[in-house]
């Protein structure tokens, strides 16, 4: 039975979609201010449905995915992207919004820009390059902590190695969870973007490994990319707000580091004598 709906509820339904995206953040992502982050984190949202209350990328700006995020970074105003956009490199393809064209699927392109040895394997690496399927991603949005207005489902953080090491300890600190990095020389966007999503695994990579990122020059050297899925971002949240964030050992020095762990040593061994 075939059930046609009315004009109320259409509106109906048009407002439900508003409200899924509109929600108000459950999320308190203040302690991020805690690490003293120059580059803000960027929450990412994966849509089918257009997104309501964000203004779409300018049609004018001429952007590969990857840059999409520093252009959030840089702008601080939400946005979102969608296949109306321009797309200056495999974005849409990784998104399923458009097919790869053939000369790039058998490999042409990594081999002429001596990435690899021969095409077969710039071929031969995609089976590991995670994609969303034809049709299920219509639009994206972007914005950094401070201006957001939903609940990411990515968290995409750029850090220095030392607040990178408190955003990871972040991770394990009441799970044990392992310290995974994950990447491709090219098409390293979709292992910040889309491969945790995927998963729900917690990855990290660093921009100076990936061809496209290297030559757009649009991180600094040094810096690495942490990318936290939705399933994550409470636990890691959560352990920030209770966790020691700048541990003694890695403030004072060496000395002091030994010294710290050379007294819980001692402490251990004499209490260890009558357990």
């Amino acid at each position: 039975m075939i059930t046609v709906l009315d004009k109320n509820e259409k509106i109906c339904c048009k407002s439900a979609t508003e409200r899924y995206l509109m929600k108000p953040i459950r999320t308190d992502f203040s302690v991020y201010n805690k690490l003293g982050f120059e580059i803000l984190p960027v929450g990412v949202k994966y849509l089918f449905f257009r997104p309501q209350g964000i203004k779409q990328l300018s049609t004018e700006k001429n952007l590969s995915f990857c840059e999409m995020l520093t252009e959030a970074q840089q702008t601080k105003n939400p946005f979102y992207f969608s296949k109306e956009n321009n797309e200056t490199c495999v974005g849409k393809i990784l998104l399923g919004m458009e097919e790869m064209v053939p000369f790039a699927e058998t490999g042409q392109i990594g081999a002429r820009l001596e990435i690899f040895q021969e095409p077969r394997a710039n071929y031969a690496f995609y089976k590991y390059v995670p994609r969303f399927a034809k049709g299920t991603v219509n639009y994206v949005a972007f914005s950094t902590i401070e201006k957001l207005v939903f609940e990411p489902d990515v968290l995409i953080i750029t850090a220095t190695p030392k607040q990178a090491e408190i955003v990871m300890r972040s991770m394990t600190y009441s799970t044990g969870e392992l310290y995974v990095s994950k990447t491709t020389p090219v098409m390293g966007c979709a292992w910040f973007y889309i491969y945790p999503f995927q998963t729900g695994n917690v990855n990290y990579l660093i921009p100076e490994m990936v061809h496209g990122m290297k030559g757009r020059e649009l991180f600094a050297e040094g810096m690495i990319l942490i990318s936290i899925p939705y399933q994550w971002i409470p636990i890691m949240t959560h352990n920030l707000q209770e966790m020691k964030i700048h541990l003694p050992s890695h403030t004072g020095g060496k000395e002091q580091y030994l010294a710290e762990l050379g007294k819980i040593f001692g402490e251990l061994a004499n209490e260890s004598e009558n357990p």
